[in-house]
């Protein structure tokens, strides 16, 4: 009933503790409210004065206020302990993904690691409040309840422990049958989280392509299918209640019948009777306050295996192999034989394979192909966020590497992928986001040269103004000279990776872009992924990728001339291209 990773929380065992002890101390009480009430009740029964029984009364409200007090310490304390808790997983969380990095994101669903490390972790919470508190409840308080039964009626004690194991089995059967339909549900929701978000995403698109009326409808599928998996969880649920309420009324009423018929043959006083009666209902609390919850408890346990199975996951950590304590310059040199690099063990064939070349110091380096053809794969090697495979050979200046998740490669690279993120800050703060310290003057200096300076003027609060999701909305082209403005600021990096960092803007955003650029590609290492043939006049040296493998390399005068790849694929490009 209770997820092992639990224990792997941070200082469980002194709260399984504390929890234990409140729970006696809840028994107790709650022995204490049944024994002071029938006393009362009882000896006003037999003839005692209302006022002689004040103390008896007096003592049932302070067991009754103690209990309440309990239960707020208990709920303040867990509340805190799971806010802490939670909070540390989701840091634990998101420093694992962006250590796994974005092929493991990908594979798992954007929108399933979004709604993880968000609503995911609320769950958690609450899964923690409420299973703690619950599981430890339900192994204490009915036996402590029960140990004092059976001093006050032997019959009545035998009867709630016969009881208990058939609720207990009832419950297990229909849990499995609950856990199952909650891993079905979890399971649509996954899938409908990662809908939902690509469907954000490609909205535009497909309303241009006109199947924004098709997609609809696979929405709508995916969430009938969500749907109909939560209404088969809660119909379990709902029959799991149903037969709790049942045999826990049933043995309350059993226990009742045989104490009236003791009462009535003379054969037991009120006292033990009333007390017994009193407690019944609560032995059989615990377990019905989980079973309430149980369905809350199935959410969150789910969500805490997806989110420890994250944190499982197998990862390549940053290396320290290579050593490069200085900017790169017209000295150093990145070689790479055989390179390859595939997705995962599940696809046989490598998304790049035997890729082969070599440079040195700084220059424009195109890569060029088809979609498909492996040029972001290769991107993703070269920057680190694909491990390469074994048979790959890297060098950076002599120095053999296994990878190139390096920490001093890394340090010295910029990244501008085709959807760079801005994030919910100011203005200021996103540009400023790999250089927090930099002065305002140098930050307005970047934002002039990415070409931000108009859109800075019409921003209501200048660089104050918050950008980004629920902030000022952006196009994708000034998202890009936002990322181009971070790389501008950065004088410290001197390797640049640019993946298709043009791929969704139209050719007079593009044009306008490639004018702010082109100076940045000074006195750097840049390695541009695209399939726009009209950045190739600006570069050194050409790549040309298909089917995962470089089938033609050389400066853009050489390629031209001959009746290679690159003549045929730039002969395939029709539209909104520059001419070669």
């Amino acid at each position: 009933m209770i997820d092992k990773n639990v224990f792997r929380f941070n200082k469980i065992r002194p709260v399984f503790i504390g929890l234990a002890g409140l729970a006696v101390l809840q028994a107790l009480l709650i022995i204490g409210q049944a024994y002071f009430l029938s006393k009362a009740i009882s000896s006003v029964w037999g003839g005692a004065t209302v006022a002689s029984q004040l103390p008896q009364v007096a003592l049932f409200f302070v067991c009754f206020m103690m209990r309440q007090v309990g239960h707020f310490i208990k709920d303040k304390w867990l509340d805190g302990y799971a806010y802490e808790q939670s909070k540390e997983i989701r840091q634990q969380l998101l420093k694992k993904v962006f250590s796994l990095g974005p092929n493991f994101v990908q594979k798992e669903g954007t929108g399933n690691m979004v709604t993880m490390a968000i609503e995911g972790i609320s769950q958690l919470e609450n899964y923690i409040t409420i299973i703690l508190p619950k599981i430890t409840n339900m192994m204490i308080v009915p036996w402590l309840i029960a140990a004092f039964v059976f001093t006050q009626d032997v019959r009545s004690g035998v009867v709630l422990i016969l009881v208990f194991p058939i609720i207990i089995l009832f419950m297990i059967i229909l849990g499995y049958a609950a856990r199952a339909k909650a891993d079905k549900q979890y399971e649509g929701f996954q899938i409908l989280s990662n809908h939902f978000i690509d469907s954000l995403r490609g909205l535009e698109t497909l309303n241009l392509l006109g199947l924004s009326k098709r997609y609809g409808k696979n929405v709508y599928n995916v969430s009938e299918n969500y749907r109909k998996a939560t209404m088969s969880t809660l119909r379990i649920a709902i029959l799991s209640t149903f037969a709790l309420d049942f045999f826990t009324t049933l043995s309350v009423a059993i226990i009742a019948l045989f104490l009236g018929l003791n009462l009535i043959n003379g054969l037991m006083p009120l006292f033990p009777a009333l007390t017994v009666l009193i407690l019944a209902p609560d032995f059989f609390l615990p377990i019905r306050d989980f079973a309430n919850d149980y369905h809350a408890t199935l959410n969150g346990g789910n969500t805490l295996k997806s989110i420890f199975a994250v944190l499982d996951a197998k990862e390549s950590g940053v290396q320290e192999d290579l050593s490069l304590t200085h900017q790169w310059d017209v000295t150093d040199n990145l070689s790479v034989q055989n390179l390859g690099a595939s997705y995962g063990e599940a696809i046989d064939l490598d998304a790049i394979r035997n890729l082969d070349f070599n440079w040195q110091g700084y220059g424009k380096i195109g890569v060029v192909g088809r979609s498909g053809s492996g040029k972001s794969t290769l991107i993703k090697v070269l920057g680190g966020f694909l491990n390469p495979t074994p048979e790959s050979h890297i060098e950076i200046n002599h120095q053999e590497l296994s990878t190139l998740k390096q920490r001093e490669w890394q340090q010295q690279m910029f990244y501008i992928p085709q959807d760079p993120y801005v994030f919910h800050a100011s203005f200021k703060e996103n540009v400023a986001f790999y250089v927090p310290d930099a002065s305002e003057e140098a930050i307005l200096s970047a934002i002039a040269q990415a070409g931000l300076t108009d859109l800075l003027t019409e921003l209501p609060e200048g660089l104050a103004t918050i950008i980004g999701e629920g902030g000022q909305t952006l196009s994708g082209g000034q998202m890009q000279r936002v990322a181009l403005a971070r790389a501008f600021l950065d004088h410290s990096r001197k390797v640049l990776l640019f993946d298709e960092p043009t791929a969704h803007l139209d050719i007079e955003t593009e044009a306008e872009l490639k004018e702010t650029m082109l100076p940045l590609f000074e006195e750097k290492l840049v390695i541009f992924a695209t399939h726009r043939l009209h950045w190739m006049k600006e570069m050194d040296y050409i790549l040309v990728m298909d089917e995962g493998q470089i089938v033609e390399q050389g400066t853009y005068q050489e390629l031209t001339t001959r009746n290679g790849d690159y003549h045929r694929f730039a002969s395939d490009v029709v539209g909104g291209q520059v001419d070669e």
